[in-house]
């Protein structure tokens, strides 16, 4: 059983900085790529930021020059470093494991049970 963990969430002033980490633990299979979303609206994710098993990383275009993903392969650990936190950055944050198919492509995703995020004075 595939587990994803985030941790690193909390309280922080505008224009602040924190640092979100996603374990995941359990998985025999490659990891193709783990992403970050944040919840907008009750029903509505919003992918933040994407890193693949290449390196290559995508980011949501209203955070792109302030939030940096990354991932320690060894550790099957992702990273997301949040800069100039803004108050509408304040969500909470999932961390999404995608297992490779085996094929080259992405198969099954995971998810995390999300972290809090909030950006206040």
């Amino acid at each position: 059983q595939v587990q994803v963990v985030e941790s690193g969430g909390g309280l922080v002033q505008p224009g602040g900085s924190l640092r979100l980490s996603c374990a995941a633990s359990g998985t025999s299979e490659t990891i193709y790529a783990m992403d970050w979303y944040r919840q907008v609206a009750e029903n509505r994710r919003v992918r933040v930021a994407t890193i693949n098993m290449y390196g290559r990383t995508d980011y949501e275009e209203s955070v792109k020059g302030r939030f940096t993903i990354s991932r320690d392969k060894d550790k099957n650990t992702a990273y997301l470093q949040m800069t100039s936190l803004k108050p509408e950055d304040t969500a909470v944050y999932y961390c999404v494991v995608g297992q490779s198919d085996g094929r080259g492509s992405r198969g099954r995703d995971y998810w995390g049970r999300g972290t809090q995020v909030t950006v206040s004075s």
